[in-house]
């Protein structure tokens, strides 16, 4: 009976325990060890000899920069009955661990309370389960729980790649109330005519109890600073019951909606706000225009493939003047295909025509040695579907970026990432696909046929991040194979090798196993991008090109949070030397839309603000843009953010120059690029926690003649002969905007 109510609660417990109580215990530190035994659950053992870890961070910044593996934290809490007495509830003592990376099993005072993911001996081999929130709960009246004295929390950690650890949130110790019980699910939000929207949001009773409390809810314009509507309504929720409310208000940006449920009994209560999605990309013509970059590079004698990016209405009509031998367009598709023999400079006209017009644009082939001249764009599987990718999903979400439009925008490679892996090579060394992808060659067919390029993923160690396996010894097989399959970029993720070099952390040592399989596939008769994944080691921004990398790490994993888009993104300002067509920094993918790694899918955590800030920086760095969420659920907003053909432009261009962060003040940073025409796209970053105005002076950007300043997201001229520009900018807000000046004489 103990067990089957530990299990009930655990699993409560996942979706819900987000939320602090007033009393609770907050431990900021524990005792910490790599590697594993069995007496480390022990609540008698002796760890005094352990390092201290402070808790919420990673261990990669606590003095374990390059560790993956097995580790122990242990905590030690003294627990006062003061919070079982104060609790109205009294029923479960919960144990909140937030994030661990990637799999835990946790012990309390000895005993296990809870695991979540497989460790690599468990029957069935690792599984990550990182995404997923760890919060364990005890029943109050349990012989487990030592009140009034010290308790011994004890987590057996394993990190497979990338950071590890208990992080990404705060540990704390509370009593479970009644208001843990209820969740908010927003549904998706509606954009009706009129410049309203509306928000439908569903208020949850998790538990088998009945609750009973009021429900309140506030529309705000924070840019305004006003309250635009404000109700209370009493709700009773029976057991696992739920109540939707229908919130009406402008569309507009700035608007906040914050929303509070207070239990009637405890009057505790469980609140949260959200910043409204709001739509600045306008509605795209039906007359068709040819998006994308205007250049492609590729080797002579190997395969082409490149689908003509047009939006407009269906159908479309596609022709190619100039088109070079070896070369073929499909006029239905606009797939155009073949081989190019000779080196050189190929310029093309593309013709898209529709029954409202005709659109035309000069687009350039340079046959020659770099690939990948302008940063790759595409969709990857791991940050929606981690170690469960299957190639129906691959399938899927290749046919959600044509009927969603993005292939129409230049979106274009659908890059396999961990987890296709068979446990065992064949016979003759050959690195073979596991029963998820039954024919890897046939998968890349299927992606070729609808002009989209095929990834996959790999590591130079024995096993790759997830624990399927890697490429060491085999780098020359594995890169014929991908060419058989018809691979057109190699993502290649350091992982495991860091094992195999031990302490030595030269340079040469970092650099081996990419030179050893850059080798391999310059032997192949095909076109595949290289992307360097070992997460801006020894300043790989300064040798990746010597790789023949197209593109590098530059950071560990990125994550759906602000903390991790600022301090990813905005410290990449001193990369931009090493930024150039074919070799990109790269600061990890795309972090809107639904993501979950695997399971869960959530949406991001980052605001629409926040948001805005992400596509804008990412095109302003000439970053790779990597769409990381499942496609298929993509909305009006997140669609929004990514079919502004204007902000593709900007990360598209062909000069490939990163912006440079040239202004920093007050909270806000000030970053410039300069484009092919010779204009500037500048962004205003606005790192504060509220709205704030900001004027900039062109001059102090560097730009002293008056101007043409455009608003790129709203693709709408601001006025001529301009000097300077002001912008009231919402919360880790942008504003992103084009300065042209005339011709000097």
């Amino acid at each position: 009976m103990y067990k089957f109510i530990l299990t009930l609660f655990i699993s409560a417990c996942l979706n819900i325990c987000l939320a602090q109580n007033t009393h609770f215990i907050k431990p900021d530190s524990a005792r910490f060890i790599t590697g594993t035994q069995d007496n480390y659950r022990d609540i008698t053992f002796n760890d005094q000899a352990w390092k201290m870890q402070k808790l919420g961070e990673v261990w990669q910044s606590q003095g374990y920069p390059d560790y993956h593996g097995y580790a122990w934290y242990r905590i030690h809490v003294h627990i006062p009955s003061s919070l079982k007495k104060s609790a109205i509830w009294a029923d479960s003592l919960r144990i909140y661990l937030a994030h661990v990376n990637d799999v835990d099993e946790t012990y309390f005072n000895g005993v296990k309370i809870g695991k979540i993911g497989s460790f690599p001996d468990d029957k069935g081999g690792y599984v990550s389960k990182w995404p997923a929130v760890r919060s364990y709960c005890i029943p109050a009246n349990s012989n487990l729980i030592k009140w009034d004295a010290d308790n011994v929390i004890a987590v057996n950690v394993y990190d497979g790649g990338g950071t590890g650890g208990i992080f990404m949130g705060e540990p704390f110790i509370d009593m479970l109330e009644k208001t843990d019980g209820i969740e908010f699910t927003a549904k998706a939000i509606s954009f009706l005519p009129g410049d309203k929207a509306q928000r439908k949001l569903l208020l949850q009773n998790k538990f088998n109890t009945t609750i009973t409390g009021t429900f309140h809810y506030k529309i705000i314009d924070a840019a305004q600073h006003i309250t635009l509507k404000e109700a209370n309504v009493i709700t009773v929720l029976a057991p696992f019951a739920s109540k939707e409310f229908t919130l009406d208000f402008p569309h507009r940006e700035g608007i906040e909606l914050t929303y509070d449920y207070t239990e009637k009994t405890s009057g505790k209560g469980k609140s949260f706000t959200e910043v409204a999605p709001y739509i600045l990309t306008p509605i795209a013509s039906n007359s068709p225009v040819i998006n994308g970059p205007a250049v492609l590079g590729a080797m002579a004698g190997h395969a082409i493939l490149y689908r003509i990016p047009v939006s407009g209405a269906r159908p479309i009509n596609y022709s190619v003047s100039g088109l070079p031998n070896g070369l073929t367009l499909d006029a239905k598709t606009g797939i155009i295909s073949g081989a190019i023999g000779a080196n050189g400079s190929y310029p093309v006209m593309l013709t898209a025509t529709n029954s409202i017009g005709k659109y035309q644009k000069v687009f350039t082939i340079k046959v020659g040695d770099k690939l990948a001249l302008t940063p790759p764009m595409g969709w990857n599987s791991w940050n929606c579907w981690g170690l469960s990718v299957s190639a129906e999903k691959v399938k899927s979400s290749a046919n959600a970026l044509i009927e969603k439009g993005l292939a129409d925008y230049g979106w274009s490679y659908i890059n396999v990432d961990d987890g296709w892996q068979a446990p065992q090579r064949a016979a003759s060394g050959e690195i073979v696909a596991n029963d998820k992808f039954p024919d890897m060659a046939a998968l890349g067919t299927y992606l070729h046929g609808q002009g989209l390029k095929f990834g996959i993923y790999s590591s130079p160690g024995t096993k790759t991040c997830g624990g399927f396996l890697g490429s060491l010894g085999h780098e020359g097989q594995d890169a014929s194979t991908y060419q058989k399959w018809g691979v057109d970029y190699l993502k290649y993720d350091l992982c495991s090798y860091t094992d195999i070099i031990g302490e030595d952390t030269s340079l040469a040592i970092q650099q081996k196993p990419y030179i050893i399989m850059r080798d391999a596939l310059k032997k192949q008769q095909r076109d595949i991008v290289y992307s360097l994944c070992q997460y801006g080691i020894k300043d790989v921004w300064k040798w990746g090109a010597e790789m023949n990398g197209n593109l590098w790490r530059t950071t560990e994993d990125i994550t759906d949070t602000w903390e991790s888009l600022y301090d990813i993104g905005f410290k990449q300002d001193n990369l931009y030397p090493y930024a150039h067509p074919g070799g990109w920094n790269d600061p990890d993918m795309l972090i809107v839309g639904m993501v979950g790694w695997g399971e869960s899918l959530h949406p991001t955590r980052l605001t629409p603000y926040e948001q805005y800030t992400h596509i804008s920086l990412w095109s302003m760095l000439s970053a790779p843009l990597l769409i990381g969420c499942d496609i298929s659920k993509l909305d009006d907003f997140t669609l929004n953010l990514l079919k502004n053909k204007e902000v593709i432009d900007v990360d598209q261009d062909v000069a490939g120059q990163q912006a440079k962060k040239v202004i920093e003040e007050n909270n806000f940073q000030v970053w410039v690029k300069t484009m092919a025409d010779g204009s500037h796209v500048i962004g205003i970053f606005n790192l504060n926690n509220a709205y704030a105005s900001y004027g900039l002076k062109l001059s102090k950007a560097g730009i002293n003649q008056l101007s043409t300043i455009r608003d790129i997201w709203r693709q709408k001229d601001l006025g001529k002969h301009l000097s300077d520009v002001s912008f009231n900018i919402p919360p880790h807000g942008v504003r992103l905007i084009k300065v042209t000046s005339p011709p000097t004489p």
